[in-house]
């Protein structure tokens, strides 16, 4: 059996909020004590893991003064020097406080949206210090609950406006920097803006800098919307888009569940896993993942773990089914590699296509073979064949 060892080569990263989450949701408090980000850096780096991220109040509390401030950000520095633990991505709490409850760039309250943008952009200054590349923009809180409380179109100029905003100041700085939105149909806010990845490419062809800008989709947040989370990412690849990923697992569409990756859908994992291992992203796997409430502290880096072994087991079963030549052959009969050649011949024009006899009926009656190949797939992730 191959050994499901991670290592940094494999680019796992983690957020802080994820193994440091306390275990507290709307129906019972915290079963599980804060962990120090630093603690959490250094056991992620035992574990094989390649780097961190973070919101800033993940690292620092929201109301922490500048000595404060200073101190957290030294300790968490100082164990990533020690580590060699990187950070590819940070990102800003505009959910958790109070402030926030009607959203950070596009709140009713000007004053609520003015101060969001602070907020960001002291944080990028932090991210940029720390050698983070992205700066993903989750806007969890920027929706509504009925359908009077928000002018769509107005909410809409004000989120061009502070991604445009910040684009300006990540330039400015001469930053190396670019953002990822991250779409998510509900929950907190009963709707939320930018549900999904093609409202999010749409929203991102309005910016003025939209090569800067690009996407974090999650698991989850595709899945929470009954949609096929490995076909959007395809998409987002296709448009050169894909520029972070959340990984983690959900069952369908309900609440937000943050599952281990692999537990849930366990064959959209494998579709995600063997799509990203055959394309050209390079960037972290990263897993936003949330332990259950059940479990202590040995059962928050068992959690952990299993999200990398998960990882490594689907990355093996695919590089398996895409070099078993039945499956070649099957790939070849289901037509994918005549799907890959253009419609129309070189020279050639519709009137061309007007002009062609067609075999109905030899076109009708054709069979793709697709259920052969699928059970192929099934028999590779069940470890089979």
């Amino acid at each position: 059996m191959t050994d499901y060892t991670p290592r940094p080569e494999d680019r796992f990263t983690f957020g802080l909020w994820t193994v440091g989450w306390e275990a507290q949701d709307v129906f019972g408090s915290a079963t599980r004590p804060r962990l120090d980000p630093a603690y959490s850096v250094r056991k992620l780096a035992e574990m094989g893991a390649y780097g961190v991220t973070f919101h800033d109040n993940d690292v620092f509390d929201f109301d922490a003064d500048e000595s404060g401030r200073d101190q957290a950000i030294g300790s968490f520095r100082k164990a990533l020097d020690e580590t060699g633990l990187v950070v590819p991505m940070v990102t800003t709490n505009l959910f958790g406080h109070p402030v926030f409850k009607d959203g950070g760039f596009t709140s009713n309250d000007r004053r609520v949206r003015r101060f969001a943008l602070a907020k960001v952009a002291r944080n990028i200054d932090l991210a940029a210090e720390l050698g983070a590349s992205t700066y993903v923009m989750w806007g969890g809180r920027e929706g509504a609950e009925s359908s009077f409380a928000k002018d769509i179109p107005a909410a809409l100029d004000r989120y061009r406006e502070g991604v445009n905003l910040l684009c300006d100041y990540v330039r400015e700085q001469g930053y190396d920097m670019r953002f990822a939105l991250e779409p998510k149909p509900n929950e907190p806010r009963g709707d939320i803006l930018l549900p999904t990845i093609g409202h999010a490419l749409a929203f991102i062809e309005t910016l003025d800098h939209p090569e800067m800008v690009g996407l974090n989709p999650e698991v989850g947040h595709e899945e929470m919307a009954g949609l096929n989370f490995a076909a959007g990412v395809a998409q987002a690849l296709w448009h050169g888009k894909l520029f972070h990923i959340d990984l983690n697992g959900q069952h369908g569409p309900r609440f937000d569940q943050d599952l281990r990756f692999g537990a849930g859908n366990l064959r959209g994992a494998f579709a995600l896993v063997d799509l990203l291992e055959n394309s050209d992203y390079d960037g972290p796997r990263h897993f936003d993942f949330k332990p259950p409430r059940t479990e202590d502290e040995d059962g928050v880096w068992a959690s952990a773990a299993g999200c990398m072994r998960n990882y490594l087991i689907l990355k093996e079963r695919s590089a398996a089914f895409r070099a078993d030549p039945e499956v070649q052959a099957a790939l070849e009969r289901s037509g994918l590699t005549e799907l890959a050649q253009p419609t129309l011949a070189e020279g050639e024009t519709l009137a061309t296509l007007r002009e062609e006899a067609y075999d109905i009926e030899a076109m009708a009656t054709h069979g793709f073979a697709f259920e052969q190949l699928d059970q192929l797939a099934m028999d590779h992730l069940l470890g089979v064949r």
